[in-house]
This record gives C-alpha cells, sequence and structure tokens, in this order.
C-alpha cells in the first residue's frame, strides 16, 4: 500500500506508526505540511496518517497553511480513504469534518486513564487496546465528535478517540511517540511538565516500552482496515 505520513515540525514525526508502515514493506511518503508542498491527490493513497504538533487546530493567523490541510482532510474524508489521525492530527480530522475544536477544561501532560467506550472496546482499532490503559498525552486542545462520529474512548478531562464512518478514526493520545521524541519535546518544552523533567523521564522510561507496543498494535489494526478498504454507500 501506498501510506501518507501528514506532520508538522521534525519533533513531530510518524514515531512507531512509520516504523510498522515501513516495517511491513508498505511504501511511506511524508508531506511536511509547513515546508509547503503538496501531497498527490487523496485518492492515489491507500491510507492516511496524521500527526501532532506544538501549534493548535484554530490558529490560522498564525499558520497560514491550517486551511490547506484541513481542505486535503475534507477531501481525504469525502472519498473515504483511511486515516487517523493523532493529537492535532485527530483536532485537524475533527475539523475538517465540521466539528467543534477548541481549549480542553484542563491540559493533560503526561500519563493519564483512557478508557474505552462500549464501542470502543468493539471497535476494529481501539478494541486492541485494554479498555482502560495509561495512556500518555500532550494537548491543551480537544475536540467535539463529529455528526455521524461515533466516541471510542475517553479520559477524565475530554474524549480521547472517534470513528468517523468505517475509515477514519482520531487518537487525542499519542500512541505514535518515541523515546527519542519525548526527550526532545521534554528538553524544548520542559516549562509545559507539571512535574520535574527527571521525574517525568524516569517514568516515561519504565513505560515506554509497553506504551510503543500498544501503538504498534493499533496502527497494525489500522493497516488491516485500510487493506480490506470498502466503500460506504
Amino acid at each position: 500500500m501506498r501510506i501518507l505520513s501528514v506532520t508538522h515540525g521534525p519533533t513531530v514525526p510518524g514515531g512507531v506508526f512509520d516504523e510498522v508502515v515501513e516495517a511491513d514493506g508498505h511504501e511511506l511518503e511524508r508531506w511536511s505540511v509547513p515546508l509547503g508542498g503538496a501531497p498527490r491527490p487523496p485518492g492515489s493513497y491507500d491510507a492516511v496518517m496524521v500527526f501532532g504538533g506544538s501549534m493548535h487546530p484554530d490558529q490560522d493567523e498564525h499558520f497560514g497553511w491550517l486551511e490547506r490541510e484541513a481542505d486535503f482532510l475534507r477531501a481525504v474524508l469525502e472519498e473515504q480513504v483511511p486515516a487517523i489521525g493523532v493529537c492535532l492530527g485527530a483536532q485537524l480530522l475533527a475539523r475538517a469534518a465540521g466539528a467543534w475544536v477548541g481549549p480542553a477544561r484542563a491540559p493533560e501532560i503526561g500519563w493519564f486513564e483512557v478508557e474505552l467506550t462500549p464501542d470502543g472496546r468493539a471497535d476494529p482499532v481501539l478494541g486492541v487496546l485494554p479498555p482502560r490503559t495509561e495512556a500518555f498525552q500532550w494537548h491543551r486542545y480537544t475536540f467535539g465528535i463529529p455528526d455521524g462520529g461515533t466516541e471510542l474512548a475517553r479520559s477524565d478531562v475530554c474524549t480521547q478517540a472517534f470513528r468517523l464512518g468505517r475509515h477514519a478514526w482520531g487518537l487525542q493520545f499519542h500512541a505514535e511517540v518515541t523515546w527519542p521524541m519525548l526527550e526532545a519535546w521534554a528538553a524544548d518544552d520542559s516549562d509545559d511538565l507539571p512535574v520535574p523533567v527527571d521525574d517525568f523521564l524516569a517514568e516515561t522510561a519504565n513505560r515506554i516500552g509497553a506504551w510503543n507496543e500498544q501503538g504498534r498494535q493499533l496502527c497494525a489494526a489500522f493497516l488491516g482496515i485500510a487493506s480490506r478498504r470498502v466503500p460506504e454507500e
């Protein structure tokens, strides 16, 4: 399959999701939106993966490329290209689908419990996770569930995952994140952390291996759906 990985900066790549795509022998194409350029038409891809960034999904006055990306994602949704968004990527998928995006009632930065809804437990992608898991988060914004969408997971603060139709998923938590990515984020934005950097890194070092395995399982489940793509009526 040909997979597009959409990113928004050098410290926010596709992480373990990109690793799974390449390990499975698929063609991986990367589009770093802030650097310009343009991807192929959405229908050229078997799946689209959209990742995080330090910007917010409604900051068009600061990041003029956000509307262009939202337009591309609208076309992805309209053409029913399998898509998965993570953090900012999930917020932009929600925006493209016409849902509300805005500040969460509290930031979630670090490890927080996420619980699958009954629909989430039955979902072919989210259902690979345990019913409750400690997920890594780094966000201040969240999203509403698009019209026709289904909530798949929640934390105490906000919705953590949704599905739209049979082809699109949004994840607020960082299922893709790797240890080098987290080291870079902690170095660049240590003031965001609710605990001292050393404590954060120590906890993360103990958790990251198991968390990466869950991320790989999520990505593999998504790619399995993409490989069996069936257009909706």
